[in-house]
């Protein structure tokens, strides 16, 4: 990967994690971006030094698992992933990596001996229990994802809360998932099992 393609790389995935109407896998990581404009940039050499580093696709990863793992996606820079992103990315691998370990671990600790469906309760526009769990850190955001291909409780929550924080969660959910392989029935096996 050349850096210019480092470049175009990070721009389309940055558009894809904050931008709504843009699809980087629809749109195969296509983005306006010049050689040009590219050359005018002072921070170029972080993109040089990444395409030395890195194959194509460790350099995509690195990207994903730093804008997934960000609160701000939009203000993500690429000085600061450079900087940050190393130890973001390895803590992202290992959560992917054990991901079926995560989730039962996770779903243990946070339904054993609750009711489930009120996890899941929305009354008076107020968060649902299951996305307080994420805010509050004792939930990830692949838990979440992984629930959401079980359930489907994501339209449900769309229709029901006008919220700008629910409204930041569900489009990171939406522009997470495509990069995640899920065996629903993996994970159906993984819950039905831990809520016994």
């Amino acid at each position: 990967m050349t850096p210019f393609d480092c470049y175009k790389l990070y721009l389309s995935l940055k558009n894809h994690f904050t931008k709504n109407n843009y699809d980087y896998h629809k749109y195969c990581g296509k983005t306006r971006a010049s050689l040009e404009s590219f050359y005018k940039r002072k921070d170029r050499f972080f993109y040089e030094k990444l395409s030395r580093q890195k194959t194509d696709k460790e350099i995509e990863a690195f990207f994903v698992s730093n804008f997934v793992s960000c609160s701000d996606p939009q203000s993500l820079w690429i000085g600061e992933i450079i900087r940050n992103g190393e130890e973001k990315h390895k803590e992202w691998s290992k959560k992917i990596q054990s991901l079926s370990y995560l989730f039962k671990e996770e779903v243990e600790s946070i339904f054993s001996g609750q009711n489930f469906d009120e996890f899941f309760k929305i009354e008076n526009n107020r968060h649902p229990i299951i996305l307080k769990k994420h805010l509050q850190g004792n939930l990830s955001l692949e838990t979440l994802l992984i629930l959401e291909k079980i359930l489907g409780y994501k339209k449900h929550f769309d229709k029901k809360l006008e919220d700008p924080i629910w409204q930041i969660v569900s489009m990171k959910l939406n522009k997470y998932t495509p990069f995640l392989n899920i065996d629903v029935f993996r994970y159906k096996k993984i819950l039905k099992e831990s809520l016994l």
